[in-house]
């Protein structure tokens, strides 16, 4: 039976996660970084560790630290978001080094995107896609940021753009549509300034061929060129995650088992959505 390891996104964070698995790593984030994000996670405080910046590099680290105690090699991995960074450091593609202050900058880009207040983010759960999809097209300034399973997709935008998209889409019958707290409009074209600048960034490191298949957010296809990834780490900034067609896709190209690798269940509660008859573990039970 074939295995991918899948890695968590922004979310999945808690506070005194990788006590006892990550330290060391953590260690290196701190140098790496020049702050003690150590200490944030560990200990917090919580508002800290839920500011973006933080958030990701946190995440990315124990993420890292989790699959290096599997000591084994998957056969594809992928990640949700952000942990599409931490599927790469796995597959050999980016350094660790790299990837932590890349996804730190990644954070402090995208909080910087936009305004506080002038965007929002909602989950819609009972709603068809092609339904999402169309009502966001009627209202402007809104898109699917998220296909996380079925009948759950999020949507990401202005602020004014995403609560009428919700009121329409209640009006069209989705069970619910739940604002969410974040503090940016992540995975929308709002984001169109961090991706800019994160580009300039990704130019600065050096970005291998995948020595595993990587499951890619944007396209839903696996990728392992080197620069492919890159140009794919650019457009998932204000591009969809695919994740629901993600999981599909390994599947179907036969993948029996998901382990997730990092912080949280998050994950495997929607791979359970996706397909009830697949397996799925987090790290400590494989």
């Amino acid at each position: 039976m074939k295995t991918a390891f899948v890695f968590p996104g922004q979310g999945s964070q808690f506070l005194g996660m990788g006590k006892g698995l990550a330290e060391g790593r953590l260690d290196e984030a701190n140098a790496i970084l020049g702050f003690d994000i150590k200490k944030i996670c560990l200990e917090g405080p919580e508002e800290e560790l839920k500011k973006t910046e933080i958030t990701q590099p946190a995440i990315l680290t124990v993420s890292v630290a989790a699959y290096e105690h599997l000591k084994r090699k998957p056969d594809a991995v992928a990640g949700h978001s952000l942990g599409e960074y931490s599927a790469l450091v796995a597959a050999g593609s980016l350094a660790f080094r790299d990837a932590v202050k890349i996804v730190y900058l990644r954070g402090k880009f995208m909080q910087e995107a936009v305004p506080l207040g002038q965007g929002a983010m909602s989950a819609v759960l009972g709603a068809s896609r092609d339904k999402i999809v169309e009502i966001c097209r009627q209202v402007g300034g809104v898109q699917p940021a998220n296909f996380n399973s079925p009948g759950q997709v999020v949507i990401s935008g202005k602020a004014e753009a995403v609560q009428l998209a919700g009121q329409k889409l209640k009006e069209a019958g989705a069970k619910k549509v739940i604002p969410l707290m974040v503090s940016a409009p992540f995975h929308s074209r709002l984001m169109e300034p961090a991706a800019v600048k994160l580009a300039g960034e990704l130019d600065q490191i050096e970005i291998k061929d995948a020595s595993i298949p990587v499951m890619d957010n944007v396209t839903a296809e696996y990728v392992t060129e080197g620069r492919k990834i890159r140009d794919l780490l650019i457009r998932q900034v204000t591009g969809s995650v695919l994740w629901e067609d993600s999981v599909k896709k390994m599947i179907a190209e036969g993948i029996g088992e998901f382990v997730e690798v990092g912080p949280g269940k998050v994950l495997s509660g929607l791979i359970k959505k996706i397909d009830p008859q697949v397996g799925v573990k987090t790290y400590d039970e494989a």
